[in-house]
């Protein structure tokens, strides 16, 4: 396994288990930046920002879990892709509403840019009110 294989596997499997940015900090540069045109995330900045969003996401669908499908890398550019489906059942407090007891599955997409081995930019690519539809949040 290359070396970008390895730290993109572990950062999605820190990140999309809620381990927020001091689990995921470890494989990222120290002012790695995030975008999304998802609405629930289009604001996030920051990978730090967006590590901590997903920690608290898994508070409020407390049963939140992942399937990566694939996950690849182009070493000549310096990216991994990792798609995955997310899937998680609104108990939680918190969130728009209270709890509606309603599940998503939502597909995904990370692009994961690397420098000097460590991730310095993710963009996520996710169609964020398919899901909150599903989770009965719009």
């Amino acid at each position: 396994m290359t070396d970008m294989l390895t730290t993109a596997t572990a950062f999605f499997e820190a990140c999309e288990t809620g381990k927020g940015w001091e689990g995921c900090a470890a494989y990222c540069t120290e002012d790695a930046t995030f975008a999304s045109q998802a609405e629930p995330i289009a604001e996030i900045t920051t990978l730090q920002g967006y590590t901590e969003w997903m920690k608290g996401l898994l508070t409020i669908l407390e049963d939140g879990r992942y399937d990566l499908k694939g996950l690849s890398v182009d070493e000549g550019r310096g990216v991994a892709t990792a798609y995955g489906v997310f899937m998680g059942t609104h108990t939680g407090e918190g969130g728009p509403v209270p709890p509606t007891g309603k599940a998503t599955t939502s597909d995904y997409v990370y692009a994961m840019e690397f420098e000097d081995g460590k991730i310095k930019h993710m963009t996520k690519v996710w169609h964020a009110m398919w899901a909150m539809r599903e989770l009965g949040w719009a």
